[in-house]
């Protein structure tokens, strides 16, 4: 009996078959005659496309062979079985024309529902790039298994981040709830497990070093309202200056995350500080604007301000903004302050979210007795 083994590999381009055989005269001889049959010395195998018609054209010349699937030995291919060979060094292929208005159209789903530019953005380039591996495999098609294809075969060899493994599955679940006939069902795509990292603090003798060597009286307000008030990055660069309540000691934060509004207190110390920024700067629309007038900070550039900050403090650690963040909902735990109160400041939607803090603050550590301090040596 002639053995062939067949799996679906993706070659210069195109997704094919390849057919693995003894090289014997007469087998070879009739592997010649399928149609747009190829050698490949990269793959050391014959393919032919990736089609039903060719697929049984292959079974006709070989009627009495054993075909071996590596890819699904319960469904021939005729079936639309899709398990990929995807190699970390391959490209994806291009998205069709069919696959770019059904993303174009998710896309306008997701702003007629008002998410922000960023989540819309993430999750376009996201179910893209889902999309791209599955192809040719149609949309409707398409199903809980081949997520975790994707997973295998795609994001972890390329070892890709378990929080860009939740984007794809966020972007997924809105994606195939948009597409009618789905065979995903949405609510199984299972995410990864939860990676429980202790948020990076830095301690007050750091921020100082940090904010004392900035000269830019605006860079230095910047960083320092952040880790004052807790703000996120894009909540810093999206404040306008009537957003300062100085009467009440406030800081009103339009569309958090997640479109949440919030006020946070803010010190006779921020509020003097930002008067003498107010004054020297004139901001006209934005609290802190860019080079030219009227537009906002960008959050490359405010990156760039902290990079070059922790530079000149000698600080070795790998700091970003988000940093700041994490130390003023650790400095203000450690002064007393409720849990819950941490929670709204920081706008948090889940309250175990904010419990990441009570794992890092150093004056309950430090009331931890150690069993080795009773020892006798």
């Amino acid at each position: 009996m002639c053995i062939v083994q067949i799996s679906k590999v993706y070659h210069k381009n195109e997704w094919r078959i390849s057919i693995k055989t003894e090289f014997e005269t007469e087998v070879v001889a009739k592997i010649k005659q399928l149609q747009d049959v190829r050698w490949s010395a990269t793959l050391k195998s014959w393919h032919i496309p990736y089609t039903n018609q060719a697929y049984q054209q292959l079974k006709g010349l070989f009627p009495e062979m054993e075909i071996i699937q590596n890819e699904d030995k319960a469904k021939p291919i005729g079936e639309k079985v899709h398990r990929h060979t995807l190699k970390v060094n391959e490209q994806l292929p291009e998205l069709d024309q069919v696959r770019q208005e059904e993303i174009e159209e998710f896309k306008m789903w997701m702003e007629h529902k008002r998410y922000s530019s960023s989540t819309v953005s993430t999750y376009i380039k996201a179910i893209s790039t889902f999309l791209r591996f599955m192809m040719p495999k149609n949309i409707e098609e398409i199903n809980n298994d081949d997520m975790i294809l994707f997973v295998n075969q795609y994001l972890i060899p390329r070892k890709l981040s378990l929080s860009y493994q939740n984007q794809v599955v966020n972007a997924a679940r809105l994606f195939f709830k948009t597409i009618r006939g789905s065979k995903i069902v949405t609510e199984q795509i299972q995410r990864p497990r939860n990676n429980h990292k202790l948020p990076n603090v830095l301690s007050k003798e750091e921020i100082v070093q940090i904010l004392s060597v900035i000269k830019n009286q605006k860079h230095k307000t910047m960083l320092s309202l952040i880790y004052a008030c807790g703000l996120r990055r894009s909540e810093l660069l999206n404040l306008k200056p009537e957003h300062v309540n100085s009467e009440r000691h406030l800081l009103l934060i339009i569309n958090g995350k997640g479109k949440k509004d919030r006020v946070v207190p803010i010190s006779d110390k921020v509020i003097e500080m930002l008067r003498s920024y107010y004054k020297k700067y004139k901001p006209k629309v934005w609290l802190f604007e860019g080079q030219y007038p009227k537009t906002p900070y960008s959050e490359a550039s405010l990156q760039k301000v902290l990079k070059i900050a922790i530079s000149a403090a000698k600080i070795k650690k790998p700091v970003t903004l988000h940093w700041l963040r994490h130390s003023y909902a650790t400095h203000i735990l450690e002064a007393g302050t409720d849990l819950r109160y941490i929670q709204e400041l920081l706008g948090h939607k889940n309250s175990k979210t904010t419990e990441i803090y009570t794992h890092v603050t150093e004056k309950s550590l430090l009331k931890i007795k150690s069993p080795f301090d009773d020892l006798s040596l």
